[in-house]
């Protein structure tokens, strides 16, 4: 048991009228100690608990990137793209990320993604069972947190134990393992959009917040994107309709062996809407002025 991690415990799980927030440098502190094993079981569950629960400040999940970038192991993506896929899986439909990376590989773009152990509280299919089960395209690189950040990995079975969303589930979404200059993560709800530009906008040249498919970066209906830059937040609606696509996105489990069927045998609809996403990451990369110009870009 770390003695001193007590203190931290306290500031989160001590009622309304006690808690407080902990500066950037005190979250540092303490996720350092969660990842370094200094922390006990029992003392990481309660101070997540209750972290979750008063809740979570913009300062604690930049003190907590900044200890998780400290035992992150970087290999450089040239001209890369990262996608932040949240850890708890996708349930309903399948991922895009392999279909959309074949359509970009003439342009010289690299895609990133990153995935690991299935983390609470969705119990989908996990970015690491897509890479590992199909073959992926020579410009997707796939890390597996096991390998660029063991330490954090190492919380998994706490967390499963735990068996619900903590902050951890929003701050390892961008590890930035391939050093990428631009990058992509969906959110639930437009509150948490300047939230993340806040968290993760001064990590990339560009990052594009995408209200997609299942809390991920994904395309498959009409949804809104914005697009943060040099401290401005710009909001844009994509419509697949506007393209043609009639895409049917599914609102009940398919299951892990449904999800990669349908990846191996892609439907025209599911092609199109990879195409569609492959086009938002050519202008996301600015390789394409427009989402528009991106999609001429993919059909010419």
């Amino acid at each position: 048991m770390d003695s001193a991690f007590i203190r931290y415990i306290k500031y989160v799980g001590t009622g309304a009228r006690h808690n407080r927030d902990l500066s950037r440098e005190e979250m540092e502190d303490a996720m350092a100690r969660m990842l370094d094993g200094r922390a006990a079981p029992e003392q990481i569950s309660a101070f997540l608990l209750g972290w979750r629960l008063k809740p979570e400040t913009t300062e604690e999940f930049l003190g907590a990137i900044d200890a998780i970038d400290a035992v992150t192991k970087r290999s450089p993506v040239e001209n890369g793209i990262e996608l932040g896929y949240p850890f708890d899986g996708k349930a309903d439909n399948p991922y895009i990320f392999p279909l959309a990376a074949e359509a970009l590989r003439p342009f010289g773009l690299n895609v990133v993604v990153s995935g690991g152990a299935l983390q609470p509280a969705k119990g989908g299919v996990t970015v690491r069972e897509v890479c590992r089960a199909l073959p992926m395209p020579e410009n997707l690189h796939c890390f597996e947190r096991e390998n660029y950040c063991q330490p954090l990995a190492h919380l998994s079975p706490v967390r499963k134990k735990l068996g619900i969303r903590t902050g951890l589930n929003t701050v390892e979404r961008l590890p930035n393992v391939g050093a990428c200059d631009t990058a992509l993560i969906g959110v639930f709800h437009k509150p948490y959009v300047e939230k993340y530009a806040e968290i993760f906008g001064e990590r990339y040249r560009r990052l594009l917040v995408v209200k997609g498919n299942e809390g991920t970066p994904e395309i498959f209906g009409k949804c809104r994107v914005w697009v943060c830059e040099a401290g401005e937040i710009a909001e844009q609606v994509v419509d697949p309709a506007r393209f043609g696509i009639d895409y049917r996105k599914s609102f009940d489990p398919i299951g892990k062996e449904e999800s990669l069927r349908m990846l191996r045998e892609p439907s025209d609809a599911l092609i199109q809407i990879a195409r569609l996403n492959a086009a938002l990451w050519l202008f996301a990369k600015g390789v394409a002025a427009s989402l528009e110009e991106g999609w001429e870009m993919l059909h010419g």
